[in-house]
């Protein structure tokens, strides 16, 4: 029998809304035809949207979406996707498949997007290839009610009204991709680029975001945190109110990386290890943070993870289109669960990408839409979204196919929300044992517990002539004890419980 204590009288730490944010970059199918399909499309659409996928997405309570980039947001030049669309540049996507980017979808139509989704805008700027001018100017356009050459822009393009901006990022990936920077000459540009961040509404203050580490990049951490901390007074943490970590799962590495649906035991205990090393980055990036920021006032964003394997047969390679099964479930959940035992530093993660990119939450095909291995989960995990992290802790042990690539069997993390409903997830690591689960809630009475869960063979996906292979079904085996609950977790499975 396995122990799960969780202590209803402790309350950790708050489980930011934004953890379970998501990334839409102008690659491949997530934007065009999975997104935006223009308002001529036969495709059902509001203002271009797609309704089949914003509405799914609104279910499953998406809280912010990141855009446009990516490696793409530093060389996205703003104004290039604003005034009608007849007259909008079209560039090349040199990162991305070097197809031809019409700009058709720009600050206009993802704020629209923002709107229909109900979610929190996270805009990343252009540091690579951009200018301090530009990045400014931008701020100016999409926030400042007032008088002024960018907001009268703004109203001549048909937008009276700002826009609120939740969350913005001064550059991508700069290190690679967005300049190829060191940490110190990085931590000087952001010094530079955020001083021109405006905050035009005093009540809407933008969480400015820096570029943080890719991996286990722990001198770039030191170096920035360093350069931005320098002359600076204790009030303004280093200028910045995050910084980002981008991690994520290749089971063969970055340049093989792997199927993403044909795979064995070895496979699937190697790319579950390989997620779980999230956890170490986030303490070992911690702990510089915590050198600078003992009291955690700087969020860490982890806003590019999930899983990246060897794109579907017969699709573009630079798309980065690939199928998704309950592997990716799993890594999903085990992630989530880490985020949230992690949220006292942990602000916000953005799963790359919503839509027909890497580890998306759904696919499209022409008028065709399905929910992924991984929407699902979302789903199952939404109640935490500003929940209060309980303390908790479950007996595991070690399993796996190889030495190397050891897991432990269970993951889990507890909240409760606004209305005093205690949420558990658990993750099933194994791929053939069911585990009986006895859990002490101490102190607290149950008086009701539903359950929901996604269990099926490691290899499950679901397809656009089967899609719904896998899905959420409702969980009835667990009972109500004299100290809390009691109940037998699936082999390969994602578990949702709900207690009063």
């Amino acid at each position: 029998m396995t122990k799960l204590v969780i202590n209803p009288k402790v309350k950790k730490s708050k489980i930011h809304k934004e953890i379970y944010g998501h990334f839409s970059e102008h690659l491949g199918r997530c934007i065009y035809e999975g997104l935006y399909v223009g308002e001529d499309s036969p495709i059902p659409n509001v203002n271009g949207m797609r309704t089949d996928v914003v509405e799914a997405l609104k279910e499953m309570k998406i809280p912010v979406l990141r855009w446009p980039g990516g490696c793409f947001a530093d060389e996205y030049h703003w104004k290039d996707g604003i005034g009608p669309k007849e007259s909008r540049k079209k560039i090349i996507n040199t990162h991305w498949g070097g197809v031809v980017e019409d700009n058709s979808l720009g600050t206009h139509e993802f704020f629209e997007l923002c709107r229909q989704l109900g979610c929190e805008a996270y805009v990343n700027g252009n540091v690579g290839s951009g200018t301090v001018q530009e990045m400014s100017e931008w701020v100016e356009y999409m926030t400042f009610d007032g008088v002024s050459p960018m907001a009268d822009l703004r109203k001549e393009n048909g937008h009276e009204e700002s826009w609120d901006v939740a969350f913005f990022g001064v550059g991508n990936e700069n290190w690679g991709c967005g300049g190829n920077m060191t940490p110190e000459y990085y931590g000087n540009e952001y010094r530079r680029y955020q001083t021109y961040v405006r905050d035009y509404k005093a009540d809407k203050k933008i969480y400015k975001i820096a570029c943080g580490a890719n991996v286990d990049d722990y001198e770039w951490t030191e170096g920035v945190m360093h350069t931005c901390f320098r002359h600076s007074q204790p009030f303004q943490h280093g200028f910045m109110d995050g910084l980002s970590l981008h991690y994520y799962t290749h089971p063969e590495g970055w340049d093989i990386k792997g199927s993403a649906t044909d795979f064995d035991d070895k496979v699937w205990y190697k790319t579950l290890s390989k997620t779980l090393y999230m956890e170490e980055l986030i303490n070992r990036h911690g702990a510089i943070m915590d050198k600078y920021d003992p009291e955690k006032k700087i969020g860490m964003i982890v806003d590019e993870w999930g899983t990246w394997f060897t794109v579907e047969p017969g699709t573009n390679p630079g798309f980065l289109y690939q199928q998704n099964t309950m592997r990716d479930a799993l890594v999903a959940g085990i992630n989530l669960n880490i985020f949230n035992k992690h949220s006292d530093r942990v602000h916000m993660a953005n799963l790359a990408q919503l839509v027909n990119v890497l580890q998306s939450v759904i696919l499209t095909e022409g008028e065709k839409m399905l929910l992924t291995p991984t929407y699902h989960v979302f789903h199952m995990y939404k109640y935490h979204q500003d929940a209060d992290l309980l303390e908790s802790r479950i007996d595991t042990k070690t399993i796996g196919a190889e030495a190397e690539y050891q897991v432990p069997n269970l993951t889990e993390s507890v909240s409760v929300d606004a209305e005093g409903v205690m949420h558990i997830t658990i993750t099933n690591l194994s791929l053939d044992e069911d585990y009986d689960v006895d859990a002490l809630i101490l102190e607290k009475p149950v008086t009701e517990v539903r359950g929901e869960i996604l269990a099926e063979e490691m290899h499950a996906m679901n397809t656009f002539e089967e899609p719904e292979t896998v899905k959420v079904k409702e969980f009835r085996d667990v009972k109500i004890t004299d100290k809390g609950i009691a109940f037998t977790i699936p082999a390969c499975s994602v578990l949702h419980l709900a207690v009063k």
